[in-house]
């Protein structure tokens, strides 16, 4: 490990090399080293998780979760809560694990971290929330009761673009509810997606077996998806390995939550604060370099605002500083890995050979790409209609609202949106049309809540939602009882 981590939580003798599964162990599928995409060194070695590690955590998992669903519901939020003040003081030492492996600057880190704070609260008070219903009985002298028992083994499989906040989103109230976990951190995000949970855990007295920690890359989250004891599947990812993992879940007839992909739109009106527009739409665009499944992949803007709207984005991008996170100032950070950078590469180059012209930006340096501005975008090019997970800002004119809302709605997707107007009954009325899961007036598209319900429609997920109440839908089902007769 590099020397700035030595010495730091969690102390990397307990766990370099293993999984934690029953406490950490060695793995039945080795190990694999964890890189800094900003520089090339060597961070950690964490074990990975084979098939047969899989099958035996869901069997220690299933014998734990038994006996998990008997305890009551202050003392399961009371583990939440311990696990939280695991979270604050151990705060620095993970934020420098998220920027290091995953590439963000360190407010993304701290963003990560108060967030996930805010998921384990906004869990922890679903243990007081009623799961019951008295029902109308069908015959006189009869009792119906109806009440949302717990899943049993609940599969979450993460990705690297914000590893802590995407873990405690699912396994918070998966646990609180009542459930075991086997948590599947990205191979890019072990330790900040992966390690640090278990060791907050630990921290906090979760019995063991209720939290498998198991790493490892397609073979281990297959393993996952098809074990018996898993009796459902929160995925984070791809909309090509959603599809994927809806397609063997179904095999397995487990429930299945995805939060996929996105082709999200900024729409600027043309009564709008331009600046205050390109501010946000900066921001949802370049935010850690745009690799999040809420960026604004498309900027439409009105015929008559789209020069001085695009001249105020283009200085937004040029202000931006890139290098390494870890460095004062640095603002944009390295993509994670060689495969995404090229993807990236490819959307803009093929798009500016079939016409868009770059305005700012558009060449790599190794893992980093600059903020890049792109206009003359037409409908067929990738960059109008492929997911980019970039840090690239195609602008789309538009004349009518009701074009905009056309724009907008041209495309497989439908996560999220922001519409910008000095008017918000004309906003909320074009926000009201789009076919997403989520708006956002005068803001980002890049939002985020404990207590909201986050999803998409279309190819951005199954129609699943995870957030607030919401997390009683997802991770319980209903159980009805009759009873006849009672004296």
């Amino acid at each position: 490990m590099h020397s700035t981590a030595e010495g730091r939580w969690p102390d990397s003798a307990e766990w370099t090399g293993k999984i934690y599964s029953g406490g950490w162990r060695q793995s039945e599928g080795g190990t694999q080293h964890v890189s800094e995409p900003a520089t090339g060194e060597q961070l950690a070695e964490v074990g990975v998780a084979a098939p047969a590690d899989v099958a035996r955590a869901g069997a220690l998992a299933t014998r734990a979760q038994r006996a998990w669903a008997e305890v009551a519901p202050a003392e399961r939020a009371e583990v939440l809560l311990r696990a939280s003040r695991a979270l604050r003081d151990h705060s620095g030492a993970i934020r420098e694990w998220i920027v290091r492996e995953s590439g963000g600057v360190p407010a993304k880190g701290d963003y990560e971290i108060a967030a996930g704070l805010s998921q384990l609260a906004q869990a922890a008070g679903l243990a007081s929330l009623p799961r019951g219903e008295i029902l109308t009985p069908l015959v006189p002298g009869q009792a119906s009761y109806a009440w949302r028992v717990p899943l049993g083994v609940v599969g979450v499989i993460n990705p690297w673009n914000a590893p802590l906040l995407f873990a405690m989103r699912a396994l918070a109230p998966a646990l609180v509810l009542g459930n075991a976990v086997l948590l599947k951190p990205d191979p890019h995000t072990p330790v900040s997606g992966g390690v640090v949970v278990a060791r907050m855990f630990q921290d906090a007295g979760l019995p063991e077996g209720l939290l498998h920690v198991l790493p490892g890359g397609t073979g281990t989250g297959r393993a996952i998806v098809a074990d018996p004891h898993v009796a459902m599947v929160s995925f984070t990812g791809s909309t090509e390995a959603g599809r994927t993992v809806a397609r063997a879940a179904g095999d397995g007839l487990k429930r299945v939550a995805l939060e996929l992909g996105g082709k999200n739109s900024i729409i600027v009106l043309d009564d709008a604060d331009v600046d205050a527009a390109a501010a946000s739409g900066a921001m949802s665009s370049f935010g850690y370099q745009g690799q999040a499944c809420v960026a604004a992949g498309r900027h439409l803007v009105h015929a008559d605002l789209v020069e001085p709207y695009t001249e105020a984005l283009i200085r937004q991008a040029k202000a931006l500083r890139m290098g390494d996170p870890r460095e004062e100032g640095v603002a944009i950070g390295p993509v994670i890995s060689e495969r995404q950078v090229v993807r990236i590469e490819r959307i803009v180059d093929e798009s500016v050979a079939a016409g868009a012209r770059v305005l700012v930006g558009g060449r790599r340096d190794g893992l980093f790409y600059p903020p890049t501005v792109l206009d003359h975008v037409e409908r067929t090019m990738p960059a109008f209609t492929e997911e980019i997970f970039g840090p690239v800002a195609p602008i789309v004119p538009f004349r009518t609202d009701a074009e905009a809302i056309e724009i907008a709605n041209d495309t497989e997707y439908g996560l999220t949106a922001a519409v910008h107007s000095r008017s918000v009954p004309r906003a909320t009325a074009v926000g009201e049309q789009l076919r997403t899961g989520m708006v956002h007036l005068n803001d980002v598209s890049a939002k985020d809540a404990a207590n909201a319900p986050f999803g998409g429609m279309g190819a951005s997920g199954n129609g699943s939602r995870i957030g607030g109440t919401a997390n009683l839908e997802q991770f319980t089902q209903w159980r009805w009882m009759t009873m006849s007769g009672a004296a």
